[in-house]
């Protein structure tokens, strides 16, 4: 690995505009208490009210599938539950079970993921909202929730997604590769954002430049909440002073993620990705 002298981290803005067209029908945005998703049927996902975001069993491999959550078009993944240990593509099931937990299983039965839940009243559903957040409901007059996509983020935060002191963004290996990767983007003990690089022989903060003082970074380590978020605007503020406005800021129709992604081999950057979106208005 380079010398941290040697390498600047640059924030970068990549704009990509589609323009996406659906159909008219209304798939089904949750699932009940006791019904399954199942690798086997191609078909069983979940697609939001506003068609922007799918979940289901997205193919990583040779009959290997992790369970995830993506833009319907263009694809671009944004959580994964079991991004290290994929399942087999026949009869591996997302289960919600009756007691509340969603449970993951592979071929064999075996559990490969879980949201450890319980609950012993009212009724369950879990849910993909317009947001892009997979919710799972206790309604019992009102609903709660139990658990949410939000609160355990991958490598991908999505606007108003709140992002906190036990939250982390972690790249995967590669473009094809969506295994946990080397660099993380969290909250340091002294409340500054920063990017750690961990890799397999050496493990180190890469950004801010460790050479800094916290100061001549332009952070700030007294305000402990230790939160952050990007807005659908395209704003991204952190309570340590750090933000940044994306270049076509307030400009509506595009949505925007940020991503700790690999750009080449020698750097890793975190980006913001902006889309474009046309939605028809439903018949």
């Amino acid at each position: 690995m380079p010398s941290f002298f040697s390498l600047l981290l640059l924030l970068h803005l990549l704009i990509i505009l589609s323009t996406l067209t659906f159909s008219s029908s209304s798939p089904s945005n949750s699932l009940s208490k006791g019904l399954s998703l199942s690798t086997h049927h191609k078909t069983d996902h979940l697609i939001s009210p506003n068609h922007l975001f799918t979940a289901g069993f997205y193919k990583v491999g040779i009959n290997a599938y992790i369970f995830s959550i993506w833009f319907t078009q263009p694809l671009t993944v944004v959580w994964m539950a079991n991004r290290d240990v994929p399942v087999n593509g026949k009869h591996s099931k997302l289960t919600l079970y009756k007691d509340g937990n969603l449970v993951l299983k592979d071929t064999d039965g075996s559990v490969v993921w879980s949201t450890a839940t319980q609950t012993t009243n009212g009724s369950l559903i879990l849910q993909l909202e317009d947001t892009g957040n997979l919710v799972l409901y206790q309604v019992n007059g009102h609903p709660y929730i139990l658990w949410q996509s939000f609160d355990y983020p991958t490598d991908t935060l999505l606007p108003d997604q709140l992002f906190s002191r036990n939250s982390q963004l972690v790249s995967s290996r590669s473009a094809m590769n969506f295994s946990t990767g080397y660099f993380k983007l969290y909250f340091e003990n002294n409340n500054v954002l920063s990017l750690l690089y961990n890799g397999p022989e050496i493990t180190s903060v890469y950004w801010p430049e460790p050479y800094l003082t916290t100061w001549e970074a332009g952070r700030s380590t007294y305000n402990n909440s230790r939160v952050a978020k990007l807005d659908s605007n395209g704003e991204f503020n952190s309570s340590d002073k750090f933000g940044f406005f994306v270049s076509d800021f307030g400009v509506r129709g595009r949505q925007r993620i940020m991503k700790v992604v690999l750009t080449n081999r020698v750097y890793y950057h975190f980006i913001v990705i902006l889309m474009r979106i046309t939605i028809p208005t439903p018949l």
